[in-house]
């Protein structure tokens, strides 16, 4: 007579590494909350100032030359992409030394070359260069320029992505090298291009900060100015952050569903939301 095969017991494995490390993280954070609870900050000055006109004002002017500057590398980084591409070596040679000068620099000394520029042209277009040549022009250029030379990378490496049967279909259809590019690579780039793109953009409603520099009425220029007068400066510093992460989340939020229209054609299914992930973990997390 044979015996019975033993059963099989499934035994939670319980993770008590989990456990002390989610202590010690909640320990160090309530004691980061306790420490700025009774720090010598006004709290009612940052919520006071939340909604001052100062403050609303260099947040639009903060959006608007974000956009713009975006605007402008976005445009850049496609014209430089193609020309990197090429196979005319000027155009190759002149889209590497453009990426080359401007990825290597910072962006601050950017800024104060282009706001300082009337330092050795005097006019430009018949005009003094110090009134072409304003706050928010610098800014534009300043920070348009830099971002055209990281979006050429990007807009290069989506470029690259695309199969080269893809371009020997559409030439065999009869279509132009200009025609391929904008009906057939770009739009399947696209699904590359756009998760980087939305970092930059990201990046570059932070990086326009260093536009107070040169005088641009941005979000800090406008916090600067109010605590130079009232000395609360750690006040004005917070009211200037919950507004940039505002900003960021809104367009965080707004770059994931673009990111998960374009994926459309390159996968099964839509990628999980943040929110359906968290609860499919929930309910697949064994118990003991």
């Amino acid at each position: 007579m044979t015996e019975a095969p033993a059963r099989l017991v499934a035994v939670p494995v319980r993770h008590y590494g989990r456990w002390i490390s989610a202590v010690l993280v909640l320990t160090a954070l309530a004691a980061v909350v306790y420490a700025f609870s009774r720090a010598a900050i006004d709290y009612g000055t940052t919520r006071r100032f939340l909604t001052a006109d100062v403050i609303v004002s260099g947040a639009w002017h903060t959006l608007l030359i974000s956009v713009l500057a975006q605007a402008m590398g976005i445009a850049l980084g496609v014209v430089f992409a193609v020309m990197r591409l090429s196979k005319n070596p000027v155009n190759t040679s002149v889209s590497w030394f453009y990426i080359w000068l401007f990825r290597g620099t910072p962006v601050l000394v950017q800024l104060l070359i282009w706001y300082n520029l009337a330092l050795v042209f005097p006019t430009m277009f018949g005009h003094p260069t110090s009134d072409v040549m304003t706050p928010f022009l610098a800014a534009l250029l300043g920070l348009g320029i830099n971002e055209g030379a990281y979006m050429a990378e990007i807009v290069r490496a989506g470029i690259g992505s695309v199969d080269d049967g893809q371009t020997e279909a559409a030439h065999s259809l009869g279509l132009t090298p200009g025609q391929t590019l904008r009906r057939v690579v770009l739009p399947q780039a696209m699904r590359v291009i756009i998760p980087p793109t939305g970092n930059e953009f990201i990046n570059m409603l932070k990086t326009s900060s260093l536009a107070f520099t040169i005088q641009y009425a941005e979000l800090l220029n406008g916090a600067v100015r109010v605590y130079t007068n009232n000395l609360q400066v750690i006040e004005l510093l917070f009211t200037v952050s919950i507004w940039y992460l505002l900003l960021t989340s809104v367009f965080s939020f707004g770059q994931y569903f673009l990111e998960r229209r374009f994926a459309r054609g390159a996968q099964r299914e839509l990628p999980a939301t943040p929110l359906s992930r968290l609860v499919a973990n929930l309910r697949t997390r064994p118990r003991a």
